[in-house]
């Protein structure tokens, strides 16, 4: 069976793929023709969320073990066939290209088509330009300045008092085991 995914980006209006690959390939070739269509390196780490209809994670699929310690089964690209994962027409995921911004690709598992099969996975169609791989340190301070709240505006009462008692400073040499020498 063949799965066609259409893909967009939230931060470029005009950028969409399709990809075509087989359902018994891995996430780890769908990775492959997402970041070969998007002219994105593949020396990052990246993932793939399933999501439900409200785009809320059910389940991640990652490109490597992160050896973290969890009761969530853990799925790596390499070993994981689309198939046992994705069955239905419409199913949601996201492509997380950029982990360190949180930025991805959403996509949705448009048709199945029963009876035919892929060798190689295919970008079938590919419009406008995909975003930037990585985002510049000054955008995201850009954007952190435009989300955060401006600590003036907080107010003393959120802070309490200007100053501190040096009294109420603990001595770091009273801890046990502690010596600073």
């Amino acid at each position: 069976m063949i799965y066609r995914f259409n893909l967009i980006s939230d931060e470029v209006d005009d950028f969409k793929l399709e990809i075509q690959i087989d359902s018994d390939d891995t996430f780890l070739s769908l990775r492959n023709v997402i970041l070969d269509a998007a002219g994105y390196t593949k020396d990052q780490m990246d993932s793939f969320i399933i999501c439900d209809e409200e785009w809320n994670k059910e389940r991640e699929v990652t490109v490597m073990d992160m050896g973290l310690d969890s009761d969530d089964d853990i799925w790596l690209m390499d070993d994981t066939p689309l198939e046992e994962l994705l069955e239905d027409e419409g199913q949601r995921l996201k492509f997380v290209f950029d982990m360190v911004s949180e930025r991805y690709f959403f996509m949705r598992l448009k048709e199945t088509i029963p009876g035919r099969s892929l060798h190689d996975p295919l970008c079938t169609r590919k419009e406008g330009r995909a975003p930037k791989e990585f985002s510049d340190v000054e955008d995201v301070v850009v954007a952190q300045k435009v989300t955060n709240t401006n600590i003036d505006d907080i107010g003393e009462e959120f802070y309490g008092e200007d100053g501190y008692n040096e009294d109420e400073l603990t001595d770091l040499d009273a801890f046990e085991g502690n010596s600073i020498d």
